[in-house]
């Protein structure tokens, strides 16, 4: 993710943030079984994948505790 999306992040709703989480863990998934099998070479994406679900779940916090009106 650039630092365009991340400020996208910032401001899309918690469902579509759910939905983004769930595709990430399923491409993480696939993506661990593609590691397993060689059929992927570049494994630091399996890195970059993880940092986005990291974000994503960040952001839902944040949202969350927002949405609460605690601060």
């Amino acid at each position: 993710m650039d630092k365009k999306e991340v400020q996208q992040l910032k401001i899309k709703p918690a469902e579509e943030l759910k939905k983004m989480l769930v595709e990430y863990r399923e491409k993480l998934w696939t993506l661990k079984d593609a590691i397993l099998n060689g059929k992927v070479k570049n494994v630091k994406e399996m890195r970059t994948v993880r940092k986005d679900i990291a974000r994503i779940m960040t952001f839902l916090g944040f949202n969350q505790k927002n949405n609460n009106g605690t601060k």
